[in-house]
């Protein structure tokens, strides 16, 4: 298939990219020699490159039109069910689209969408559909060229996208202050929009300030100081989905959505707390359930965890 080119539209966050790997490798598997070009957020395209299974990486920001991508013979919607997706690829326009089946973008093929499918499972089994045998495990990223800014830390990440999944900051302090008192170095990592809720993680932990990386770590940084980690403690985001790439220890705090939608595959790696409650994944408020887990429960998975690791 020289020549083909395949464009995959996944305009999401980091933890959306991580768990469409499998897909995506299984799209380069059966097209040898096709050129893969992901649509998706200009920052992930170090880490998508780093997959093997894309070529190239065309900015894309949600459901926005894509620009002008020369001929394109397969498009495949990673992003959702449609019909929205549907019509952004609809627009390039491919030769064939590979998509769940939707009647609202009339495209009545491919199988049917599975609410309550892992997130993982959902698009190897699309594109599965249409003859590209996914593997869900196949989720290893290679190890990051660049030097970790905190080789052998226990990271801290306390941010969340939504209020409903992030998990209290004093709670999160009571973990890394546990975790520092058993001679653990200790850091908080946030994006640039979290760096007061880092800040106030490490003020309450009483953790050094050059602890706080929050705001200081490019995603090929944050990348390698979750795969240099000894411990990854975060809620149900992309750092997560890191910790389960690099095979890096992890205790993942869940709520309102369980881990069996987004959580990591079943591994002595990564020990998960979730209470059993749902709720509204994009709520204004912590999760009740969310709420249920103490920093008792996180500190006694954490020395567990930590205890494989040794």
């Amino acid at each position: 298939m020289t020549g083909h080119r395949i464009v995959v539209l996944r305009a999401l966050g980091l933890g959306d990219l991580l768990t469409a790997v499998p897909a995506l490798r299984a799209l380069r598997r059966g097209t040898p020699g096709a050129r893969v070009t992901l649509a998706a957020p200009a920052g992930l395209g170090p880490l998508a490159r780093s997959t093997g299974a894309v070529d190239d990486v065309v900015p894309a920001d949600g459901l926005a039109p894509l620009p002008p991508l020369g001929p394109v013979g397969t498009a495949v919607n990673l992003h959702g069910r449609g019909p929205e997706s549907h019509r952004v690829l609809a627009a390039l326009p491919p030769r064939r689209l590979l998509a769940f089946a939707c009647a609202g973008a009339g495209h009545a093929d491919g199988p049917a969408w599975d609410p309550d499918e892992h997130e993982v499972a959902r698009w190897c089994r699309l594109v599965s559909s249409y003859g590209f045998a996914a593997d869900p495990g196949d989720l290893d990223l290679p190890a990051p060229a660049g030097p970790s800014p905190a080789p052998g830390a226990v990271v801290v990440h306390p941010g969340a996208a939504f209020p409903a999944r992030r998990w209290p900051a004093d709670r999160f302090a009571a973990v890394a202050a546990a975790l520092r008192d058993g001679g653990e170095r200790v850091v908080v990592t946030g994006g640039p929009g979290e760096t007061a809720l880092a800040r106030r993680v490490v003020d309450l932990a009483g953790l050094p300030v050059e602890a706080d990386l929050s705001g200081r770590t490019r995603l090929t940084e944050l990348a390698a100081l979750v795969a240099g980690a000894r411990l990854v403690v975060c809620g149900d985001t992309g750092v997560a989905h890191l910790a389960t790439a690099y095979r890096t220890p992890s205790v993942l705090l869940f709520g309102p959505t369980p881990p069996a939608r987004w959580g990591p595959p079943a591994r002595d790696e990564h020990l998960v707390l979730w209470a059993g409650r749902r709720g509204d994944p994009h709520g204004s408020e912590p999760c009740p359930g969310l709420l249920e887990i103490s920093a008792d429960d996180a500190v006694a998975a954490a020395g567990r965890a930590l205890t494989r690791t040794r």
